[in-house]
């Protein structure tokens, strides 16, 4: 039932002096704009069996939450070009974290799995599983790759693609780069958004 539909529901019985409780669906889709706080997350475990949450990085000034999986070939190709943004801003004294989440539920996607790809790839980031997808869900992540910037008060003021190309020679513009740039200023990106690229994160229904 949509909201419209409860709505006029509400209003009919109000007419007719009846007292009800309208809920929104659990399905709703979250739509999350730039300047909006970004959802808060924790436990989630990673890769190197450790729990981890967003409160841990309260010592980063931007951190950056890409949904990502490992049997997207999308994913797969922007694995380099991760590491390669990682280790540019690791040393960058203002602190920029990276953390990768994986919401997908394929048996490709089970945590001894990403345990193996984590280790192959010598990942320098936390990889995380996000079981439940609730936080995929709250973020309202449809893609793997697809990135949220967050800036020092957790205002998101990023989403979407890495860059502006699939193929890794013939990137232009970094928005990611850009939008953490601009953050460690107290800025906005000239680009808040662009479309993420990718593989559909296959939900499954969560209560959010």
């Amino acid at each position: 039932m949509t909201r419209y539909c409860c709505l006029l529901i509400a209003a009919l019985c109000l007419t007719l002096g009846l007292v009800v409780t309208v809920a929104a669906a659990e399905d709703e889709p979250v739509h999350l704009k730039i300047g909006d706080e970004a959802p808060s997350w924790a436990d989630l475990v990673g890769t190197d069996d450790e729990m981890h949450s967003l409160a841990d990085l309260k010592d980063k000034q931007v951190v950056v939450v890409c949904f990502t999986c490992n049997s997207c070939p999308y994913s797969v190709d922007y694995e380099d070009r991760m590491i390669e943004f990682h280790r540019k801003y690791a040393e960058r004294k203002e602190g920029v974290a990276l953390i990768a989440i994986n919401a997908n539920l394929k048996p490709a996607e089970r945590l001894d799995k990403m345990k193996e790809r984590a280790k192959a790839k010598e990942f320098p980031f936390p990889y995380l599983m996000d079981e439940t997808q609730k936080v995929a869900a709250s973020y309202g992540a449809n893609f793997t790759p697809e990135f949220f910037v967050l800036n020092k008060d957790r205002r998101i003021v990023y989403i979407g693609a890495l860059d502006d190309q699939t193929q890794a020679d013939k990137v232009e513009r970094r928005f990611v780069e850009l939008a953490v740039d601009a953050a460690l200023k107290n800025e906005l990106p000239a680009t808040t958004t662009n479309p993420a690229r990718g593989c559909s994160i296959p939900y499954k229904r969560v209560k959010r």
